[in-house]
């Protein structure tokens, strides 16, 4: 019995989803279950009113910023952040902590495989994600080191 579900497939499911009118589509392939969900609402509706031009950045503006004053590490995959190895022990890291290449920063869980966020390089961590226990996107920002 695989316990993996190849990449391939998974991304022709995300693309029947987007171009589909279905809103969730449930996967179960040998003891492996694929979830994906796609919101539904109507797009005027989400955008917000252009407002004065002298309105405070917005976040993916000042997580821009953040990057280019250091390496980012960001969540190579959608699952559970979790900054400890176990409930009740300290973090891998903190913030202004000195880190070498390789050195864990993060496990995230997805679909029950525990996957270690190595650091990509020697460093002090400038940034560092207030999520532990909670859900990551791909490609959000967890870290960042200078």
């Amino acid at each position: 019995m695989s316990m993996i579900m190849d990449l391939p497939k998974i991304k022709t499911l995300i693309d029947f989803v987007g171009k589909s009118p279905v809103s969730s589509l449930f996967v179960t392939e040998d003891g492996v279950t694929v979830r994906i969900f796609k919101t539904v609402g109507d797009v005027a509706e989400a955008t917000p009113e252009r407002q004065n031009e002298d309105v405070q950045p917005s976040i993916a503006q000042m997580l821009e910023e953040r990057t280019v004053r250091g390496r980012a590490i960001r969540a190579p995959v959608f699952g559970i952040l979790h900054r400890a190895p176990a409930p009740g022990e300290g973090p891998f890291v903190e913030h202004d902590d000195t880190v070498e290449e390789g050195q864990t920063l993060f496990i995230i869980e997805a679909m029950k495989v525990f996957n270690k966020i190595a650091a990509p390089c020697a460093g002090r961590v400038t940034y560092l994600t207030a999520t532990d226990g909670g859900e990551v996107d791909v490609d959000e920002l967890l870290a960042e080191i200078a």
